[in-house]
């Protein structure tokens, strides 16, 4: 692919490619520049630093001892980082270690007790009572929530996200916990008032098989894996290089 010159500044080029690496630069910012008007802020930008460089040569201020001082330590810097990929690069792991590591680490990927539910909280059991008797006659509870929680949960139908133990009050938990999927609670009792509870979905703690979670072996062993393979190399260094701390 071509990389197109998009603009010069005293003589130096500014390329489609450095606009890219500037827009990558800006991580989860990027996309607001990615349509003309953001191309153009980007390519003003480019152009600032460029007129900015100008000046700095104009000026020798790449001659100066502080800016070598700060050049020395940005080399040494990016050095080390280098060193440090390219010892970590490339590191491969068989599924064999794979499924050892998980045979000798199960509890590690257990998957964790979980529900998703909405509620309805007010301050009276009898207030409680009369809706979860709407319910029953035909009111949806995502309407009830909207029309009678004052949990700022009520406007989008007491909706909650989903959640695992010690997430909740324990008498919410308890309760959310014992119901059945689609069955609503009687009214629970807590420090905030009373809720009525509907659970939508919940998973008991369980073992999960080796195949279904084998991303997330690889993630780990591999972490681990880079983990030994740094104290190594620098066990080994110190038998390199003389190392004294002062």
């Amino acid at each position: 692919m071509e990389n197109k010159v998009i603009a010069v500044v005293n003589n130096r080029n500014i390329t489609e490619l450095d606009m890219e690496k500037l827009l990558v630069s800006l991580g989860h910012n990027a996309p607001a520049f990615q349509n003309e008007s953001g191309k153009k802020k980007l390519i003003d930008e480019l152009v600032a630093q460029e007129l900015l460089y100008s000046d700095a040569i104009d000026h020798n201020f790449d001659d100066e001892e502080q800016f070598k001082e700060a050049l020395k330590e940005m080399e040494d810097t990016l050095l080390k980082q280098y060193a440090l990929n390219k010892l970590l690069a490339n590191i491969t792991v068989t599924e064999d270690e794979l499924r050892e590591y998980f045979n000798e680490h199960p509890q590690m990927f257990i998957s964790g007790k979980k529900a998703r539910a909405s509620h309805i909280l007010v301050d009276t059991q009898e207030k409680a009572e009369d809706i979860i008797k709407q319910i029953n006659d035909g009111k949806s509870f995502e309407d009830a929530a909207k029309e009678f929680s004052s949990c700022p949960s009520g406007k989008n139908g007491g909706n909650l996200s989903e959640f695992g133990p010690g997430a909740m009050v324990p008498e919410f938990e308890q309760a959310a916990f014992a119901l059945n999927i689609g069955e609503v609670s009687s009214p629970v009792k807590t420090q905030f008032g009373y809720h009525i509870i509907k659970l939508h979905n919940k998973q008991e703690a369980q073992n999960p098989e080796f195949e279904n979670v084998v991303d997330t072996v690889r993630e780990t062993y591999t972490n681990i894996k880079r983990q030994q393979i740094y104290t190594n190399k620098i066990n080994e260094l110190k038998q390199q290089y003389t190392v004294e701390i002062l």
